[in-house]
């Protein structure tokens, strides 16, 4: 902010930032790993009554995540965003979102959560509005209303939990809820729950808001939008209902209705769509509903599929926004009726956009494949056969959606459109700038890459989170520290 109108220093400031939040986000993350759980209370005051921010597994996870796409979208930003934009403040902004991102993941006071909700809602308004475009404009009304909708259940969910239990720390909430007598009002408050996260979530029937502006900004905005945003109400309901709310059969029950519903519905929207942005744009939708499925049958194993399927997805889904910019800087357009002959004139980065996209429909040994295998075992464990059904109908789907992408795009022979639409600006750029688009994409391939091959490795670690989000008592033991006793 203090080189707001030095646009080269705000790219280099921002690049070598998301570096040094990757670089500390690894370290903590590996503490974490070798010395369990870390709490801060913030101002010292003890729990339950400050504010507490917990770091367990799932969480740094999160938070690592945050800091890679984080990182490959400020080199994607500082390449593709055009300086008109850079100069109303897009850096800033991005890293109040980030800001929010990790505020959201690592706190453990349940308001606290709603106002990070609040921070990412202001930064991403900001973020898709930014260049006052039309399409821009009608996108970030549909966005802005049906999140500030989803904010006015949250908190009102937040008041009814607090007049039930008169506490607004997690930990506290976990012991007190669990007490409560009046099961039909905590069954309430929980389906309120479910529908503020869901909307942020982009579940059926709360998902129309997704496609209809995700599409809309430039595609570095995209990017980190796809990537992590719906994440954070993925995030927020495995929180609460492995936390808070635990053990209800009828929550359970509807979580996995509506999972299957979700797969449906993403996966038949993705198939009619034409605009590329608009086909990744249902697909965040589709694979939504493999983590809600295994959050609804509640197994470990389930579990486990979840959080490797959450790791899988937040890298694939934004390195495919920032493919869908490099397509669209190279040949002008979005829909795949106006694109064709990109592998024959860009055979090496048509093979690198190849490990995204199939990794996406989880290709064997790609990452898309082994969180399936994990949710598809917990099925059977559990007989949910129409789960295992809609995780058979999504992955066809992904299959002949990405397929037919694939054709359109990169195989098709473009024929008068060749001759019509030269809009090329890739060749006209410097090498960095050329760097700048394409050493990003490269990144979150070879990421893609460790989580298919070092699959064994990416297990632990969900097999790690499950089993700490199963057993609660481990985050209530962290969080009071012996400052309590639990019990």
């Amino acid at each position: 902010m203090f080189f707001w109108y030095r646009i080269n220093a705000q790219r280099i400031i921002s690049i070598l930032g998301s570096i040094l939040h990757l670089g500390l986000t690894i370290y903590v993350f590996s503490f974490i790993w070798n010395n369990g759980t870390q709490t801060l209370q913030a101002g010292s005051w003890e729990a339950p009554f400050g504010i507490t921010f917990v770091a367990d597994s799932f969480s740094i996870t999160l938070v690592l995540l945050t800091a890679i796409a984080g990182l490959a979208v400020s080199i994607f930003s500082a390449s593709s965003m055009i300086p008109d934009r850079l100069r109303f403040g897009y850096f800033p902004i991005f890293h109040f979102l980030l800001l929010g991102l990790n505020g959201a993941f690592l706190t453990g006071d349940i308001f606290n959560l709603y106002v990070w909700f609040e921070i990412i809602i202001i930064s991403s308004f900001v973020l898709i509005t930014l260049g006052g475009e039309k399409a821009q404009l009608e996108g970030a009304v549909k966005y802005f209303t049906l999140n500030f909708l989803a904010s006015m259940i949250f908190l009102t969910a937040i008041a009814v939990l607090y007049g039930l239990t008169g506490s607004l720390n997690m930990a506290d909430l976990a012991i007190k809820v669990a007490e409560v007598e009046n099961r039909a009002l905590v069954q309430i408050t929980a389906v309120l729950f479910l529908i503020g996260f869901g909307i942020k979530a982009a579940v059926f029937p709360l998902y129309f808001w997704l496609p209809a502006s995700y599409h809309t900004p430039p595609s570095a905005v995209s990017a980190i939008f796809g990537g992590l945003l719906t994440k954070v109400g993925v995030y927020a309901l495995i929180r609460v209902f492995t936390l808070i709310f635990v053990g209800d059969a009828f929550l359970d029950e509807l979580l996995l209705v509506i999972a299957i519903l979700t797969l449906f519905s993403g996966g038949v929207g993705a198939l009619i769509q034409n605009n590329v942005k608009k086909v990744f744009s249902y697909l965040i939708i589709c694979h939504i509903g493999y983590m809600i499925l295994g959050l609804g049958m509640f197994t470990e194993v389930a579990i486990a599929g979840t959080i490797f399927y959450l790791i899988h997805d937040i890298i694939v889904k934004t390195n495919l926004f920032m493919v869908s910019g490099l397509i669209y800087r190279i040949k002008g357009s979005s829909s795949m009726r106006a694109l064709g002959g990109f592998y024959s004139d860009y055979p090496k980065l048509s093979l690198l956009i190849f490990i995204p996209l199939f990794s996406l429909v989880g290709i064997p040994p790609l990452s898309g494949f082994w969180p399936k295998i994990s949710l598809i075992t917990a099925s059977f464990n559990t007989e949910s056969y129409w789960g295992l059904a809609a995780i058979i109908f999504a992955s066809f789907i992904t299959l002949v959606v990405i397929a037919k992408l694939w054709a359109e795009v990169f195989w098709k022979n473009p024929g008068e459109i060749r001759k019509r639409i030269k809009f090329d600006y890739f060749h006209k750029m410097g090498k960095y700038r050329k760097l700048g688009f394409v050493a990003p994409i490269v990144f979150l391939s070879f990421v893609s890459l460790y989580i298919g091959f070092g699959a064994e490795n990416i297990q632990i670690l969900s097999s790690r989170v499950a089993q700490e989000l199963m057993d609660n008592q481990l985050y209530i033991d962290a969080v009071f520290n012996n400052v309590q006793n639990p019990e």
